[in-house]
């Protein structure tokens, strides 16, 4: 049996999309993309395990570029050799987890990482 071509979104398409639904990320080289700043390694670190965590559940992978103080994200649909639904449903399940700031949730029960510089651990945007 086989299964029927995912479709892929052309240049401008993705570009529109991004702007409407993740504007932190951008289209480059065949890829939508995304830098996670964080303050050193051990925070570099947890992003890295949390987006692995993340594409391991869904089946789909991402390519990492690692460094002490950033993770850039790049997602595409290899099987359909372009960007596909598949890659702007999880660019947007990683954005959802790695930029949640539970102290600006109102009403929230958890107070999220204390603002010192000792606990510092992502440069939200």
């Amino acid at each position: 049996m086989t299964t029927p071509k995912e479709r892929t979104y052309e240049e401008a398409e993705i570009r529109a999309r991004l702007t409407a639904e993740l504007p932190h990320w951008y289209y480059e080289n065949g890829q939508i993309r995304r830098k996670y700043k964080t303050h050193g390694w051990k925070s570099t670190l947890m992003v890295v395990n949390t987006v692995g965590h993340l594409a391991e559940a869904a089946w789909h992978h991402p390519d990492l570029s690692v460094s002490y103080a950033f993770v850039i994200v790049k997602l595409v649909t290899h099987s359909a050799h372009g960007v596909t639904d598949k890659d702007f449903a999880l660019a947007k399940k990683i954005e959802a987890v790695i930029q949640w700031q539970p102290a600006l949730e109102t009403g929230g029960l958890l107070e999220g990482t204390p603002d010192d510089p000792r606990f510092k651990y992502l440069k939200y945007d």
